[in-house]
């Protein structure tokens, strides 16, 4: 493998090199301008060969190719000259210029392989060290010996770099001129040629007072301690070299051991709350699964039927639903009531507003879900469990006025999952593996770890966002229904639908009971909904009647998920 830098204004070429290049596994950096390219040789080092393209805005490839070969270090990097200028006199002032060879576009695999083969058979970084295994037998040294030696050197440029902005003081230049000597003495010893060359054109200079002419030398005094560092860890490589999908999993690698690997039982939160408050109040809306955020757009910009579709891909996801319905509630309209129906808000939005809401959704990656047993499919199966019993629970208790909110209500009532998710996508992980190995409910894990539970995130963002209040208030009291000032019959009616799906394992939210169900006459949720029924109601049978519509609901659900 190769790394290449590919100087082209022209970003059909650049994406033509990356291309050949990606297909036999080598590297390519893109620049458009020679400054630029200059700085990404300086600082990235491990370019193996440049492509360059003569025609360029500012400063030509002749003049970038020039300017190499005068350098102290960049002077012996391979350079080929791929461009579309054919004239002779270029083609001759190129070749004066030592490069490796001159082409012609349009690019040709087979010559852009073999280019990048010759400037590999005989490393330029290489012709700057003794090699490694010959040196060691003439001196008497080991690998690891030379190896030692070389990592003292860093340490030493580093002291005549701190040293020479002091040229001027007259006390200093005997300690710059020995620190010279004995670095170029050490480097000398550890076969750094490179370095022994550079230290003896500095040397000069300081011998003949050109003290202005000092500056620069502490650029390439940086630049060969890169080169060096690069010799001795062959496989580092910096971070400039990685594809954007690449430094992706470099920095999710990174947080992930944050997260995994913190003992929060010595560190405490690894989040505040004032933080995690801050970050939702950034959120530009309520996140949504990006499998069904690509299902919404594709529906949203008119690629597949009507608002029937969306409306039905809507009311099967909780991100969406809350998306809609505060977007609804935002736009001036001649009936200012609260729109609380999903399907209302869609006829109301329209498709120009749905294809734009589609483009700005905040997106969760839905692999970064996949904790077994908590995934996104069981996940979903869950909170459609408890909307479809919600719902069944209002029918059945003739409470007609609040079903179509019952349902809408039950989608909506564990969101905060989803807002963790988007903003600590590596933080959840943690806190399920936490409370897994612990056997703790999820909100303990959650205020161990973020310092706020889910369900306090989700009662903060929505009140930031203007969701319906019926629907806050669901959220805010679900677990504790006798608490409820407001809503308290759909609160109790989505309470209680969740106490059935956790019960009878209807799709999995991270918490599993560990009693047996107790009767629904004992639950918070009853002692509110039973002032709605009549003396003549049968308990029982409705009780044995929603353990069985429970488990029917888990069998259907679990096969639209297969």
């Amino acid at each position: 493998m190769a790394n290449i830098l590919h100087l082209d204004e022209n970003d059909v070429a650049s994406r033509a090199m990356r291309g050949v290049l990606s297909r036999v596994g080598h590297r390519c950096v893109s620049i458009t301008s020679a400054p630029d390219a200059w700085t990404a040789l300086r600082d990235l080092v491990k370019f193996d060969l440049a492509f360059v393209e003569l025609k360029l805005k500012g400063e030509n490839g002749i003049a970038f190719i020039g300017r190499l070969r005068e350098d102290n270090f960049l002077q012996r990097l391979p350079v080929v000259v791929y461009t579309s200028v054919g004239d002779q006199a270029v083609v001759k002032k190129a070749l004066s210029l030592r490069i490796q060879n001159y082409l012609i576009k349009p690019y040709n695999d087979a010559s852009i392989y073999a280019e990048i083969s010759k400037a590999n058979a005989n490393p330029w970084r290489n012709m700057f060290f003794e090699e490694e295994k010959s040196f060691c037998a003439q001196m008497g040294f080991t690998a690891s010996d030379l190896r030692t030696m070389r990592e003292r050197l860093l340490d030493e440029i580093d002291r005549l770099c701190a040293l020479l902005p002091l040229f001027n003081v007259d006390d200093r230049q005997k300690e710059i001129s020995a620190s010279i000597d004995t670095l170029c003495g050490n480097s000398e010893a550890a076969g750094y040629w490179g370095l022994v060359d550079l230290l003896g054109k500095l040397k000069t200079k300081i011998e003949i007072k050109r003290w202005e002419e000092l500056p620069p030398f502490i650029y390439d005094l940086e630049y060969a301690k890169k080169l060096l560092f690069c010799q001795i860890h062959p496989e580092h490589l910096p971070e400039g070299f990685l594809s954007e999908t690449e430094r992706k999993e470099k920095e999710e690698s990174r947080e992930r051991a944050r997260w995994m690997d913190t003992d929060i039982r010595i560190s405490g939160p690894l989040v505040q709350r004032s933080g995690v408050l801050a970050q939702l109040d950034g959120l530009p809306g309520f996140p949504v699964m990006d499998t069904v955020a690509a299902s919404f757009l594709m529906f949203a910009d008119g690629q597949a039927s009507n608002l029937a579709n969306i409306a039905e891909l809507v009311s099967r996801d909780p991100g969406l639903t809350a998306q809609v319905l505060v977007a609804v509630n935002k736009i001036e309209r001649e009936d200012m009531n609260v729109v609380e129906d999903p399907r209302t808000a869609i006829s109301l939005l329209g498709e120009i507003r749905l294809s734009s809401l589609a483009r700005t959704l905040p997106i969760i990656d839905e692999r970064h879900m996949q904790m077994p047993p908590v995934t996104w499919p069981h996940y979903w199966m869950f909170l459609m469990g408890v909307a479809r019993l919600a719902q069944y629970t209002c029918r059945n208790l003739e409470m007609e006025d609040i079903e179509p909110n019952a349902y809408t209500a039950g989608l909506l009532h564990d969101l905060g999952k989803l807002l963790l998710l988007k903003l600590y996508p590596f933080g959840f992980q943690a806190i399920v593996a936490h409370a897994k190995s612990h056997s703790e409910p999820l909100h303990v894990a959650e205020q161990s770890y973020i310092d706020i539970t889910t369900r306090e995130m989700a009662i903060h963002f929505s009140e930031l966002s203007g969701l319906p209040e019926c629907y806050r208030n669901v959220i805010r009291w679900v677990e504790t229904p006798q608490d409820s000032a407001a809503d308290a019959e759909l609160v109790a009616a989505v309470s209680l639908a969740r106490f059935l799906c956790l019960h009878n394992h209807v799709g999995y939210c991270g918490d599993t009971p560990h009693d047996e169900a107790p009767c629904i006459e004992e639950t918070p949720a009853w002692q509110i909904l039973r002032t709605r029924i009549f003396p003549s109601f049968n308990i029982r049978q409705f009780e044995a009647q929603a353990h069985a519509f429970s488990k029917e609901l888990r069998q259907e659900l679990l096969g639209r998920l297969r």
